[in-house]
């Protein structure tokens, strides 16, 4: 990518654009733009460029009949536009954080640790297909997981490698489906929470029954129940155990030496414990608090169908956990199974993952250096960094927000942005595009950054940490880049932190049919060391009047017989006639060092005189749009020309009653006196353009810059004909 050429007709507020960035001169070009130039049209078309979307094109969104242009030529070819980035800090759609996986491990260690979890992947599909018809849960994974670990995130191996020697060869069967007791939505617990008295009784009446039956019995840590009793039956069904002869005797004495007798004892026991009057009522209390609750149907029939769950769910987080264990233990063999294969690639699992951890720490030191750079309320953390490396997971960035010295608190991205700054909220967006940024550099292609205005609403400190960002980029040589800005300050120390020569850095106009000129950059070092320097051009000298008047004032006082002096060259008073510019002269020699033994050709002029005739020429030629030195002297001679009118039409006013903010107290006055004057429409814009670009010093003449020339000669024209 060594020259982008531009071609640009009918695209949003652009009639016609055509440049070439020649980025072998440096791969740094700068372009300040004044408001309402070209800043956001420019960007908006490489925007729309980039994204390559036929139904959305660039284009005059207004007059629709203009047919659009936007040729970008990279070279002798069309510029891809997947290789160009628009970086917006106020585009609060673009989310990077996807393009933190991006950055992958090594490719032999990412294909090694996909093709592990690839097989261990397909071995718990299998293995969660049998528990699915176990259990006939709708997500039997996460349930599973969730019942054993609080952890967010936590992997289904090693929740069943924790809990894999609590699975038993002898398991209860259910005949309820999981969901049913254990739902989602949790109703079942908060019906159970909201009704504890009525299932404290149900128990209650349970263990009462227990503690008299001849066969089932409850101790201190365990219960000899109806699970037992028919793991027993099961297993001396063929009365091989009798024939053998072996018998049972019960605790009251009753011999059992066949099958048959002992299933007619615990069948008899368990209708007595079903059939109990106490137990009943119970129940019944349970079942009529349930109701016609449309949410609890389900669970209503599994505990209808077999009251004595209502005991186990005493315990709800317990039984819960007790039902997975039995889940689990019917397959037992095949669960023991996934857990050792698990474990013998945990290991190397182990030893990929910290490899390349070393590859990420490029994402860190984004995330620290933004931290450090940007102040803001908040940090930045990634707190899933290994999902990100080696799963591909987008990158979970957490906040931790902290004002007035109090301890952090952790807010996702939506609260966040609801409590930061515009400023606050654009650091945030930029650290999307620094993640963006950093995953283009992995791309074989040359990327074009445009950045567009990314300083604007930033205080000092953060407007420099973006500063040097672009420098960084600059420095690397990954990205051709273009700076937009309308922010002079911003543009000037671009311009000087990356060393920019001054064939690559600009400043553009429009003229009435909307085309953009691209004219070489100034003004990026000391203008008032570039005024003196020309001082004996008519233009430059005008000039100085405001900026040593500014001098003097911030020296001195305003009380100084030479800081009184260079006021009346800018405002008429009663001396102001009579004033030479050799006098003026006199007083640039005793405050500027440089100019002590200069002379210049025009010092016997009338100086009112020397600044109308300079501002004439001026209005009449065909003037530099960006020459600063124009416009000031435009600006002197337009307030100067209204102020002239002003006093003619205001004879009663006395000049020297008025202390400060002469024009003014001459426009108030005139408005009073002549409300319907026509005059008042050209006097107001008088006030409106040149107020703020009179009385100025080094540092604060940005809107002079913005204003057109051509707005200003025109105005200098209308208050001359007021004369």
């Amino acid at each position: 990518m060594k020259q982008i050429k531009i071609d640009f007709e009918n695209c949003f507020g652009i009639g016609k654009l055509k440049h070439q960035f020649d980025f072998e001169k440096s791969s740094t070009h700068i372009v300040y733009a004044p408001n309402g130039t070209m800043k956001t049209s420019f960007a908006k078309t490489f925007q729309l460029v980039s994204k390559d979307d036929p139904r959305n094109k660039p284009c005059d969104r207004i007059y629709k009949s203009r047919v659009s242009k936007y040729e970008i030529q990279n070279g002798e070819s069309e510029l891809i536009p997947d290789d160009i980035l628009v970086v917006n800090a106020e585009d609060d759609s673009f989310d990077a954080s996807s393009k933190i996986s991006s950055f992958l491990a090594r490719k032999e260690l990412k294909d090694e640790y996909d093709n592990i979890y690839q097989e261990l992947n397909e071995l718990k599909v299998e293995f969660i297909k049998k528990l699915k018809g176990i259990s006939q849960s709708t997500d039997c994974e996460t349930e599973f997981i969730n019942t054993f670990s609080e952890k967010e995130n936590s992997e289904f191996f090693e929740v069943l490698s924790k809990q894999i020697n609590h699975l038993k060869d002898e398991y209860e069967e259910y005949d309820f489906r999981y969901n049913d007791i254990f739902d989602k939505k949790g109703n079942v617990k908060k019906f159970l929470d909201k009704n504890q008295a009525i299932l404290d009784q149900y128990v209650s009446n349970y263990k009462n029954i227990i503690s008299k039956s001849k066969f089932f019995k409850e101790s201190a840590n365990n219960t000899f129940g109806t699970y037992q009793a028919n793991n027993i039956i099961r297993s001396i069904e063929d009365n091989s155990f009798f024939e053998a002869g072996h018998k049972f005797i019960l605790e009251d004495g009753t011999e059992i030496d066949n099958a048959e007798n002992l299933k007619a004892i615990v069948k008899e026991e368990i209708e007595k414990i079903l059939n109990d009057e106490k137990l009943k009522k119970s129940f019944e209390k349970v079942d009529k608090a349930i109701g016609s609750n449309a949410e609890l149907r389900a669970f209503k029939k599994v505990i209808e169908k077999n009251n004595l769950i209502l005991v186990k769910l005493k315990d709800y987080e317990k039984f819960k956990q007790e039902v997975w264990f039995n889940y689990f233990s019917e397959i037992k063999k095949e669960a023991e199974e996934l857990v050792v294969h698990y474990k013998g690639k945990k290991s190397r699992l182990e030893e990929i993952i910290k490899e390349s951890k070393k590859e990420f720490e490029v994402w860190i030191k984004i995330i620290e250096t933004f931290n450090s750079r940007f102040h803001v309320p908040f940090k930045v953390n990634i707190v899933n960094q290994e999902d990100i490396i080696l799963k591909e997971e987008t990158a979970n960035l957490n906040f931790d927000y902290s004002d007035r010295e109090e301890d952090p608190v952790k807010q996702n991205r939506e609260n966040l942005l609801t409590i930061l700054s515009k400023g606050e909220q654009r650091a945030y967006f930029i650290l999307h595009f620094l993640f963006e940024i950093e995953s283009r550099k992995l791309r074989p292609n040359k990327n074009l950054l445009i950045f567009d205005d990314v300083a604007d609403s930033f205080d000092y400190k953060n407007k420099f940490a973006i500063i040097e960002y672009i420098k960084e980029i600059h420095e690397q040589d990954h990205f051709k880049i273009i700076v937009l800005t309308h922010n002079f300050d911003f543009y000037r120390t671009v311009a000087s932190r990356l060393h920019l020569d001054r064939d690559v850095i600009y400043m553009t106009t429009k003229n009435a049919q909307n085309e953009i000129t691209f004219h070489p950059g100034q003004y990026i070092n000391d203008v008032f060391s570039y005024l003196i320097r020309n001082y004996q051009n008519p233009k430059f000298f005008i000039s100085l009047i405001a900026f040593v008047r500014n001098l003097i004032e911030y020296s001195e006082s305003k009380s100084n017989a030479d800081y009184l002096t260079l006021t009346s060259c800018l405002h008429r008073k009663e001396e102001t006639g009579d004033l030479i510019v050799d006098q003026i002269f006199e007083i640039f020699k005793t405050r500027l060092v440089k100019l002590q033994d200069k002379a210049i050709a025009f010092g016997e002029k009338n100086l009112i005189d020397f600044i109308i005739e300079t501002a004439d020429s001026i209005s009449d030629e065909d003037a530099d749009e960006i020459a600063l030195e124009n416009k000031i002297c435009l600006a002197i001679a337009i307030r100067l020309q209204a102020e002239k009118y002003l006093i003619d039409k205001l004879p009663e006013v006395d000049l020297s009653d008025i202390k400060k903010n002469q024009t003014q107290v001459l426009y108030r006055e005139y408005s009073s006196n002549y409300p319907d004057s026509e005059a008042i429409i050209t006097l107001d814009k008088v006030n409106l353009m040149t107020p703020e670009n009179i009385h100025m010093n080094a540092f604060m003449f940005e809107p002079l810059i913005d204003m057109s020339i051509n707005h200003l000669k025109l105005l200098y024209r209308a208050v001359s004909n007021l004369n």
